[in-house]
């Protein structure tokens, strides 16, 4: 459902988003060891960004983050190697069309939310390491309950490149505002499947996209036809409002957009997520 609010009711929002994104921020934080932790042995050496990536919260804080890869609440079930800080890094002119995005959505009464943007090539290379452990699906029920793990390279859900990794790739959703908490997730708690209904998946604050984030599943397709009413309304929010500031979407994944065109399109990069990658 399409919802309308004044310019007053705008600003509100704009500086509640604010607030909750900061607090989130701190929050998410905790999950991660070394944000508080002095550099690594070897730190000195990592790869650092170019000057044209920036985090997207320097850019807009309203937007919210819930930055799945440095939790347990992904595909793999564990914290994805590279994702050292909770933190959306992007190439700029990614975050400041995202920025563009967010301010359109606010006067409709909805915030942004990213679950992930820049992705360092060791994730990936964690993710097919993973995909080829075929004895590993502890967390199939939720993420690919109808996929049999030995047809991931095939069916393209798992690949040795990402889109992500050239840093103008971002996946995210739209949340009604004012946006509700949620709870974060409890290794090893029952998992729901990702296409069952909203009210039964994992709390989730975003409008009902018909699936969760990275369900493995022809539902999760952007264009799929059983997906209808509110469902369907709620994507097509999501692609005309990313499309009007330059983004394009996979058209495999409702939540996956690529701003064009990009500064880097055949780089893929192998810096960390965390701050102290941004020069």
């Amino acid at each position: 459902m399409m919802r309308t609010r004044g310019p007053a009711a705008a600003r509100r929002a704009l500086t509640a988003l604010a607030v909750s994104g900061a607090a989130l921020a701190v929050s998410g934080a905790a999950l991660v060891a070394d944000v508080a932790a002095p550099p690594a042995a070897g730190a000195a050496s990592e790869p650092k960004a170019p000057e044209e990536f920036v985090a997207l919260r320097s850019v807009d804080p309203t937007i919210l983050q819930d930055m799945r890869y440095t939790t347990a609440h992904n595909f793999v079930g564990e914290p994805i190697d590279g994702y050292r800080q909770p933190v959306c890094i992007l190439t700029r002119p990614a975050a400041r069309a995202l920025r563009k995005a967010q301010r359109t959505l606010l006067r409709k009464g909805y915030s942004l939310k990213v679950y992930d943007c820049y992705r360092p090539q060791r994730a990936v290379d964690h993710f097919v390491r993973w995909a080829e452990d075929l004895t590993d699906e502890r967390m199939k029920k939720e993420f690919y309950p109808h996929v049999d793990k030995s047809r991931l390279f095939a069916d393209g859900y798992i690949a040795g490149k990402s889109g992500h990794s050239r840093g103008s790739t971002v996946d995210l959703t739209v949340v009604p505002l004012p946006a509700e908490k949620t709870r974060p997730y409890v290794p090893g708690e029952p998992l729901v499947p990702c296409h069952a209904p909203q009210s039964e998946r994992f709390p989730d604050n975003s409008a009902d996209m018909g699936t969760g984030f990275d369900c493995f599943d022809t539902l999760s397709h952007t264009g799929d036809p059983r997906v209808q009413g509110a469902q369907r309304a709620n994507r097509q929010l999501l692609t005309t409002t990313l499309a009007a500031v330059g983004f394009a979407n996979l058209p495999e994944e409702w939540w996956h957009f690529t701003h064009k065109p990009e500064p880097f399109p055949d780089t893929y990069f192998d810096f960390p997520v965390s701050r102290r990658s941004l020069t």
